[in-house]
């Protein structure tokens, strides 16, 4: 693991970052017309979406800067507008091209179309309507294509590119615009269809059974857990990849024995878990503002633009807001896929640390540049690929305990509690169809037909 964590003391660790990635959702197939505009309709709210603890509320204030009060409405406006925007999607089909929150308290959700026609409707809906040229499915094409060239190509002058839903383009950000032009290149891209961003930035992982808390690897490094799991009768965590090898072994932040990486992947992702021994017990807490516990609710995936807050073993709890999903960031290492790109500072030691929005996990922190004195970027591994790729468990306050169902496509019609679906999913319950509206993990409790915040009936 040498170049990958700093040698510690046994009272002295250096420190080590760790990140979370998100999926990019899948379109949804062609869809019908958009119904003819009436009266708004109500719209069912992420679940607890408006039980933030206070300490929770006053760091999203400070780092923010948002006036009091303003928090909570803005977590209640974006557990609304995520519920609102996977109906638009869902009936947008092959014309949706993205949706975002924006303002103090995100009260403007926008969604993309490619489609004039569709804008009443999508003002009907609440939501106001933005008219562009490519779709999302086209815009990820372009982005596979720039993936596919990082393969082949150096892409440390490159080291970061994501489809920019709000510009309705992909962004190479550079360090200069020469390394861009020839990134692209390389890619088979028409330059038109890139837009760069110019930085001296060169985002790196910050390497040095609460979410938030310090543990050491094979008496060498230091990171951070991220969110606690289960797996069939073993508890355990996630954490970034970059952290451990599969066979590593952890011990707590007090010194104590605690595990060993069960799974690992880096580069290409940055996802990893550690099965941990009888001595330490899976909660859904996450480590907030001082001292003070959030417990997860489940794993609703958040908008562009909407409030995101880490915990991390050296620098505590900061907020800020998502940026961009399915971001691909170069370290020296490697290149990792699919990870989020936030306005959140982290430092070394914070790696593997958890990303929350409300009481819902995001992701484990991977890294990024800048620092919490001075303000940075930061870039997490989604929570819910994680979960998928290695059959884990998210533990809440609701999570079913057993294994989630295989994903694939023959479990994928009956609804399954600890499966992870995606938006444009369908399902059936009870005999009725659903389709997902908000990327998710299925909690223990909360079916279909209870949760309107995220499956709609068809």
């Amino acid at each position: 693991m040498v170049g990958r964590h700093a040698a510690r003391s046994r009272r002295a660790a250096l420190t080590a970052l760790g990140a979370l990635v998100l999926t990019a959702l899948p379109s949804a197939a062609s869809a019908a017309p958009l119904p003819v505009p009436g009266p708004r309709p109500a719209v069912a709210r992420t679940p607890d979406a408006a039980t933030a603890p206070a300490r929770m509320l006053s760091a999203m204030e400070r780092d923010l800067r948002l006036a009091p009060g303003q928090a909570a409405a803005r977590l209640v406006n974006e557990a609304e507008a995520g519920t609102r925007a996977g109906m638009l999607r869902n009936t947008l089909g092959d014309r949706f091209a993205g949706a975002w929150v924006s303002g103090a308290t995100s009260a403007e959700l926008t969604v993309a179309t490619t489609d004039a026609a569709d804008t009443a409707a999508i003002e009907a809906q609440g939501a106001k309507a933005a008219v562009v040229g490519r779709n999302l499915a086209e815009l990820r094409a372009v982005k596979e294509k720039l993936d596919a060239a990082a393969v082949r190509t150096r892409t440390r002058q490159t080291p970061v590119w994501y489809v920019d839903v709000k510009t309705n383009r992909v962004t190479v950000q550079a360090t200069g615009a020469s390394a861009a032009a020839a990134f692209v290149e390389a890619a088979g891209v028409p330059a038109a269809d890139v837009g760069v961003r110019v930085s001296p930035d060169q985002p790196r992982v910050l390497e040095d059974l609460v979410g938030g808390d310090a543990y050491y690897i094979d008496d060498q490094a230091r990171c951070s857990i991220g969110f606690s799991v289960t797996k069939d009768d073993q508890e355990g965590f996630a954490t970034a990849g970059h952290c451990g090898d599969p066979g590593a072994t952890t011990t707590g932040y007090n010194e104590a024995d605690q595990g060993t990486f069960q799974a690992s992947t880096f580069p290409g992702k940055d996802m990893a878990w550690v099965g941990v021994n009888s001595d330490w017990t899976a909660t859904p807490d996450v480590k907030a503002e001082g001292g003070e516990k959030i417990q997860l609710a489940g794993s609703v995936e958040a908008l562009v633009g909407a409030s995101v807050c880490r915990s991390g073993s050296t620098t505590g709890w900061h907020c800020g807001t998502i940026q961009q999903h399915d971001t691909s960031v170069t370290y020296p290492e490697g290149t990792v896929d699919g990870l989020t790109e936030t306005t959140v500072c982290a430092e070394p030691g914070d790696s593997g640390g958890p990303f929350v929005s409300g009481v819902q996990a995001q992701g484990t922190t991977s890294g990024g540049s800048g620092d919490c004195t001075n303000g940075g970027t930061t870039f997490y591994q989604p929570v819910n690929p994680l979960l998928s790729d290695f059959g884990l468990t998210l533990k809440t306050t609701s999570a079913a305990t057993q294994t989630p169902a295989p994903q694939d496509n023959a479990a994928a019609d009956a609804w399954t509690a600890g499966r992870v679906y995606e938006v444009g999913t369908t399902v059936s319950y009870d005999g009725v169809r659903y389709r997902c509206l908000q990327s998710h993990q299925a909690q223990g409790v909360g079916s279909p037909a209870s949760v309107p915040a995220l499956w709609q009936r068809v």
